[in-house]
């Protein structure tokens, strides 16, 4: 395919994979002139611009860099990968552009989406964290992925490694069968959107993009590069109404989405863990400098301004649902009022274990205790 046959926005999309490019360059090279005269300047098939002239004058070597990445990704190459990966090409100023990155002072000037841009028309939440994360941070990671998907909410990572792949993974597994339609994915990532990293994420790949949006700044065929991880940081905080941190080292990689999503003014939650787990380093330390935690999916919808249990008129239980195992001591009441001793009989736990449990149900509202006798209380009997 010649040039002249070309789309302007194959131009558009030809300039986005040059070499060396920010996204403030890239900017300036899209506002130059024409995308098609602004790629011949670049190749140096015509006299450069006061624009081109100026970066080139600021960074020298861009001139000689650029012109043979223009060599080796020319348009008409860049624009039949864009078609055979029915990647859409979307560049800031056109009705298509996100009008939520339009207003963000760092803008990614090209997006190469594929899946379906309309689900960024819905309430959104997105969940990072570490790459090496826990065996209960990528289990709770996919259960917040799920809960916030069966709520409505898009969940928007950046399908790594750790936690963001296991939200991911829990919003693909969200049940479709409750009230609401579930949250798509909504994943930015570092490479073309074509090219998975990790490499065994390609089938999450694939269903993200089935079932939501995969957006990337690369355009396809473009390997992942260390330096483009942390500016693709800014645009899952810019997506995301608030940012949850599940595990996060103390420098880990998701702080830099919590500093971006700061700078945004945008609402940053954090999972407390273990002081001897240093996964959580970061997110306690978030939480100890004043960040808000979250215990369950309701801390986030309610930041969302989306907890709906006062809705209608019938009362609802807000008491913190047990864990498993507590759950297993409160089932063996049966409505009946019970000694420790008889609850024991029943459950088959040791004492001591036993009266821990029964102390935190007191504690959250579940049983009462009087006279040596514990009793099941429902949401009534504690004025819920």
């Amino acid at each position: 395919m010649s040039d002249d046959a070309l789309p302007p926005v194959a131009f558009a999309a030809a300039l986005a994979g040059l070499d060396r490019l920010t996204p403030t360059r890239l900017l300036a090279l899209i506002s130059a002139g024409p995308w098609s005269e602004v790629w011949r300047m670049v190749a140096g098939d015509v006299a450069a611009s006061t624009t081109v002239s100026r970066l080139w004058s600021r960074t020298p070597a861009l001139r000689d860099e650029w012109r043979a990445s223009a060599r080796l990704r020319p348009p008409e190459q860049v624009w039949a990968a864009c078609l055979a990966t029915a990647t859409e090409v979307v560049v800031i100023g056109s009705p298509s552009y996100p009008e939520l990155l339009a207003v963000d002072p760092l803008p990614p000037p090209v997006l190469f989406a594929r899946g379906d841009l309309g689900v960024l028309d819905g309430r959104r939440a997105g969940i990072v964290g570490t790459r090496n994360a826990t065996e209960g941070g990528r289990r709770l990671s996919a259960r917040l992925g799920r809960e916030l998907s069966e709520a409505g909410v898009r969940v928007v990572s950046g399908l790594a490694r750790g936690i963001d792949g296991c939200a991911h993974a829990g919003v693909l597994s969200a049940s479709r069968s409750g009230p609401l339609p579930p949250g798509p994915p909504i994943a930015v990532v570092a490479s073309g959107p074509d090219v998975p990293y990790p490499r065994e994420h390609a089938r999450l790949w694939a269903e993200v993009i089935d079932r939501g949006l995969l957006l990337s700044e690369h355009p396809p065929g473009s390997p992942p590069l260390a330096d483009w991880f942390p500016l693709r940081n800014r645009i899952i905080a810019a997506l995301s109404e608030v940012i949850v941190v599940v595990e996060s080292r103390s420098t880990g990689g998701s702080l830099i989405t919590v500093r971006e999503a700061t700078k945004r003014n945008i609402g940053v939650l954090a999972v407390p863990g273990s002081l001897l787990n240093r996964a959580a380093e970061g997110t306690n330390r978030l939480i100890a400098d004043g960040g808000q935690a979250v215990l369950d999916t309701l801390d986030v919808l309610v930041a969302l301004g989306l907890d709906t249990r006062r809705a209608g008129r019938r009362a609802f239980d807000s008491r913190t649902r047990p864990d498993a195992a507590d759950q297993r001591v409160l089932d063996a009441f049966d409505g009946d009022a019970l000694t420790i001793d008889e609850v024991a009989g029943r459950v088959g736990l040791p004492i001591v274990g036993l009266a821990l449990s029964l102390g935190r149900l007191e504690a959250g509202g579940w049983l009462r205790a009087a006279g040596g006798w514990f009793e099941p209380m429902d949401a009534r009997m504690v004025g819920l």
